[in-house]
């Protein structure tokens, strides 16, 4: 399989994975997190996919996402361009390292819901399933662009 043929699977299973029903039995909370958190996961490995993809001219020794978007990484024009996206908040990079961090960290990225009904809702809170879905749409726009700039090499 070709690193762009890896890159499109992992976002479509993550995909996938955030349509799966979740159930109302006293397990759903625990499957919704799963998934989420399953979700995050394939996302960060369609990032290292991309990375590998993108700088397949480049010959890079490693594809760590880490490393090659750190600010001293390598000098790749399509690599300059993902740093300066993972500095933007309104971009699907920013989101997802952060994401990641969470996800990486011992209380994870998925939470369960709020149930005090002494709380405030907030109505145009999304979901971490709808931001994912949001998020990978948007990486997948972007991917389309890079692609493009990548091939001219």
């Amino acid at each position: 399989m070709s690193p762009r043929s890896r890159t499109n699977q992992l976002l479509y299973q993550a995909e996938l994975l955030v349509g799966l029903p979740v159930g109302d039995d006293e397990h759903s909370p625990a499957r919704r997190m799963a998934i989420e958190e399953s979700a995050l996961a394939l996302f960060e490995l369609a990032l290292g996919s991309l990375l590998k993809e993108v700088t397949e001219h480049a010959r890079l020794t490693s594809h760590d996402w880490r490393a090659l978007l750190a600010s001293d990484g390598p000098d790749v024009a399509e690599l300059q361009r993902l740093r300066d996206a993972m500095q933007q908040p309104e971009s699907w990079l920013y989101w997802l390292v952060g994401q990641l961090e969470k996800l990486h960290s011992d209380d994870g990225a998925a939470r369960r819901a709020v149930q005090n009904p002494s709380m405030i809702a907030v109505g145009s809170q999304l979901t971490l399933a709808e931001q994912l879905l949001e998020n990978l749409q948007a990486a997948k726009r972007d991917i389309a662009s890079l692609r493009e700039t990548s091939q001219e090499w």
